[in-house]
């Protein structure tokens, strides 16, 4: 075999496997999405995949029965578990990204054109779910529950890095200046407490801002609706003529949504004020997140000085501490789509500079004590 053949065959087989992702993804989109309209529409979507996968199969000679079986990566697995514990629509900006780089992949292949075509309209229709102009249940109470894991998703993980670097780096820098394993875990665990209420009332404190704020405009928007309807439908029926309809067209669609108070309501606060009312989220549920995420990464470095093993407390909390900063990293890394092993890597160097210079002042500060 010449070693243009060989090479088509990488490529055609690169290509196979991604479509054979592809189909995983859209599949478990498809399981975890609660609504009918749009889970079919995920199932379509893995019906085109699938065809993408015949495609590159036929390119390679294969029969449909010797396609060499897919395992679903982690990162289908991931994405599939945060869709069905925070919904679809959460996890969409990250199929977004893997669509992208599909479509890169394809990019100046000849042979790829049908199939980047299909990707291309495949992005187009994740974006309309994203932003809700599919049917869906973004406003009953179902989303708002999903919204509120959004937020607490978000404040663990952000709360379990900064309990990590953060204490970390405390008892290092405590450790550097005493040498009294009793005064580092006295340290550590002050440091774990504080900063888990720190975090948590923090956390509370913001979400409960922003969605008072959020709510104001809601109420604002909605008064405006019942006291001046006319301004608004000719406000709507603007912003369409501004996205290209006729104004035909545009009073037309403005007057099927006028209809519906609350389908007025939902599309002025998206088209006018760019807010989407399933983004609110819980001020409890991130606050208790965010506390419980940052308590358990801060207990990591701790634990060695708890259990009191004597001089090899130092060197375990390092290493515990330095593999889990690495599985944060990759972890996040892979869900995003980027090389685990740079995101660990970049992650492992950050948290042990940030330990090593406060080992560092905390050692001239003892001998200078």
């Amino acid at each position: 075999m010449s070693k243009q053949n060989l090479a088509d065959r990488s490529r055609y087989m690169r290509y196979l496997q991604a479509e054979q992702e592809a189909v995983a993804l859209y599949t478990a989109m498809a399981q975890a999405e609660q609504d009918p309209v749009r889970a079919h529409i995920f199932r379509e979507l893995t019906e085109v995949e699938g065809r993408h996968v015949a495609y590159w199969a036929e390119k390679l000679n294969l029969d449909p029965k010797d396609i060499p079986p897919f395992k679903p990566t982690f990162r289908v697995r991931a994405l599939g578990w945060l869709a069905k514990s925070l919904g679809t629509k959460r996890v969409l900006p990250l199929v977004l990204r893997i669509e992208g780089e599909d479509t890169v992949m394809y990019a100046g292949d000849p042979e790829a054109t049908l199939v980047m075509a299909d990707e291309e309209g495949h992005s187009r229709q994740l974006q309309e779910l994203r932003d809700g102009k599919y049917p869906g249940n973004e406003l009953d109470s179902g989303g708002w529950r999903k919204a509120a894991g959004a937020g607490a998703f978000r404040a663990a993980v952000l709360g379990g890095n900064d309990g990590l670097v953060s204490i970390f780096s405390l008892v290092w820098g405590v450790a550097g200046g005493s040498s009294d394993p009793a005064i580092v875990l006295l340290a550590g665990v002050a440091g774990l407490l504080a900063g888990a209420f720190s975090m948590a009332a923090g956390e509370y404190v913001s979400m409960r801002a922003d969605r008072d704020l959020v709510e104001h405009r809601i109420e604002m928007e909605r008064r405006e609706l019942r006291e001046t309807p006319d301004a608004e439908r000719a406000e709507l029926s603007l912003i369409y003529r501004l996205k290209g309809m006729t104004k035909e067209e545009a009073d037309v669609l403005v007057d099927r949504i006028m209809q519906n108070p609350d389908v007025a309501l939902n599309t002025m606060l998206r088209e006018e004020l760019g807010l989407d009312p399933t983004q609110l989220g819980s001020p409890w549920s991130a606050s208790i997140s965010s506390f419980v995420s940052f308590a358990l990464g801060a207990a990591v470095p701790v634990i060695p000085y708890a259990l009191r093993l004597g001089d090899w407390a130092f060197p375990l909390s390092g290493g515990f501490s330095a593999i889990a900063i690495f599985g944060v990293g990759a972890t996040l890394a892979m869900l995003t789509g980027k090389s685990w092993l740079r995101g660990g890597l970049r992650m492992s160097l950050i948290g042990m500079a940030s330990a090593l210079v406060t080992f560092g002042v905390g050692r001239l500060i003892g001998v200078a004590v």
